[in-house]
C-alpha cells in the first residue's frame, strides 16, 4: 500500500484565533514521528476560523503507529487545541494512496 493522508477539519472559537495560530506554529515545529512525511495546517478558503490539519505518512504502518509516539509537549498542545475547537465541528478523513501495484 502507498502513502496515507489523515485529515482533521474543524472550526475554532473566533475569540481564540490568535492563540490558536500561535499554538499551531509551535506544533508545526515539533510534530515529528517515524514515517510522518509532513504535517501542515491550512485555513479553509473564505472561512476565517475553519482549519484543516494534514498528516502525510509514508505507509499504513506509520499511520497506525503514530499515536504510539507520545510526546509530553505535543500532548499538552493538543489538549489546548481541543479547547479552542467549536463543538460538533470536527471531521476526520483517512485517505489511502492508490499505487500501480494494487
Amino acid at each position: 500500500m502507498g502513502k496515507v493522508m489523515f485529515l482533521i477539519r474543524y472550526d475554532i472559537i473566533p475569540s481564540r484565533r490568535e492563540e490558536y495560530l500561535s499554538l499551531v506554529k509551535e506544533l508545526k515545529n515539533i510534530v515529528k514521528a517515524e514515517g510522518l512525511e509532513s504535517y501542515s495546517v491550512f485555513q479553509i478558503r473564505k472561512k476565517k476560523n475553519s482549519f484543516q490539519e494534514v498528516y502525510i505518512f509514508t505507509d499504513n504502518d506509520s499511520y497506525e503507529n503514530f499515536d504510539d509516539n507520545s510526546n509530553e509537549r505535543i500532548d499538552i498542545l493538543m489538549t489546548k487545541l481541543s479547547e479552542m475547537i467549536q463543538e460538533n465541528s470536527t471531521e476526520y478523513s483517512t485517505l489511502f494512496e492508490v499505487n500501480d501495484q494494487e
